[in-house]
């Protein structure tokens, strides 16, 4: 049975968070001498003097009624990648502890657990991209804390199936973490509306993809109030600034444009596939539920190379396990992509 506590590292169990000047007060003030901020203001239009909410309650609230999950339920991290660091610092213990990732996927599992010297155990995925439940079940031992697994896949694009996803959800006893960036451009539902079924769910979104909003570093992870309690305790006292909760706040006002949005680039991804499949240098373009394309293709690294003479950079991933002579390309505008179709042909005569 899945047992939080056990999981937990025992440092962290009795840490005291830090309490900031914003923890200690609530209510209504017009005096605010508690902080040590520059009260003559900043030499910017708009005054950043103050320090933000500390628990972004105005953006959860908004996020709360649009993604339908309660506000307790609800943890936002500078990038997704803070989310991924907190989940190691909170459960993993250094030098003990391992977790399972399944390449290709997002490098940053990996990258975090190295800084958190956690051990790294490598379930690759079958050839259709999809999990190798029994090899992750062979890997499982005592010290696993956490399974990381990205629907959709990147780099590979395609979602998981979704009874292998509730597979290791039901039976494994430590944290399933579902890195959900790319849902948005998928026909599969999110598994947000699992989360009371699930104690050890923990579901990363970010605002990077559909919602435009790279440039922010705002993520978001969902998970039981136990777990959303720990990582609000482990964070740093102010790790959303108060221009990105206001500028996050302004765009969720505009779901409507990125649902316009999404469909635009879905439609593009799918138009792009079909030209990719009638290009003979093209060898296979796989099946996409996300923003872009895993195309295999003869030489690759030569075609990276070309692009980038003809100002297009794209992303070679042919040193990926299971990605050997492939290239990742994100869906740009009409105009962007017609230049790289363009690009490929004028290499191909």
């Amino acid at each position: 049975m899945f047992n939080l506590n056990k999981l937990l590292r025992e440092n962290i169990k009795k840490l005291a968070p830090y309490s900031s000047a914003r923890d200690e007060f609530s209510g209504d003030a017009k005096v605010f001498l508690d902080a040590n901020e520059n009260s003559l203001g900043s030499p910017l239009l708009k005054w950043y003097n103050r320090y933000p909410d500390p628990h972004q309650q105005q953006l959860k609230k908004a996020i709360s009624s649009i993604k339908n999950v309660a506000e307790e339920n609800i943890f936002l991290g500078n990038g997704s990648d803070e989310c991924i660091d907190l989940l190691y610092r909170s459960f993993c213990n250094p030098g003990k502890d391992n977790v399972i990732i399944c390449p290709p996927t997002y490098g940053m599992y990996e990258v975090s657990a190295n800084i958190n010297d956690v051990e790294t155990r490598i379930a690759p995925l079958l050839d259709d991209f999809q999990l190798n439940l029994a090899h992750i079940e062979s890997l499982v031992d005592a010290d696993t804390k956490i399974i990381w697994l990205c629907s959709p896949n990147n780099p590979t694009g395609n979602s998981l199936n979704r009874d292998d996803l509730e597979m290791v959800l039901n039976n494994f006893n430590g944290i399933v973490a579902i890195d959900e960036a790319y849902i948005n451009f998928a026909k599969q539902k999110s598994f947000l509306q699992e989360l009371k079924d699930y104690s050890n769910l923990v579901v990363l979104q970010t605002f990077s993809k559909a919602w435009g909003l790279a440039g922010l570093r705002l993520g978001l992870a969902f998970a039981s109030k136990e777990i959303i309690d720990i990582l609000s305790r482990v964070k740093p006292p102010y790790n959303i600034n108060q221009a990105t909760q206001e500028l996050a706040l302004k765009a969720l006002e505009e779901v409507g444009q990125v649902n316009d949005m999404i469909k635009e680039i879905v439609d593009m991804r799918d138009a792009l596939a079909g030209v990719f499949e009638q290009m003979a240098i093209i060898e296979k373009v796989y099946p996409s539920d996300a923003n872009f394309l895993l195309i295999k293709i003869n030489e690759a690294k030569k075609v990276y190379d070309y692009l980038l003479t003809k100002g297009i950079v794209v992303r070679d991933r042919s040193r990926v396990l299971l990605c050997e002579d492939c290239l990742r390309i994100t869906i740009g505008t009409e105009k962007e992509n017609t230049e790289l179709v363009d690009a490929l042909i004028s290499m191909k005569d």
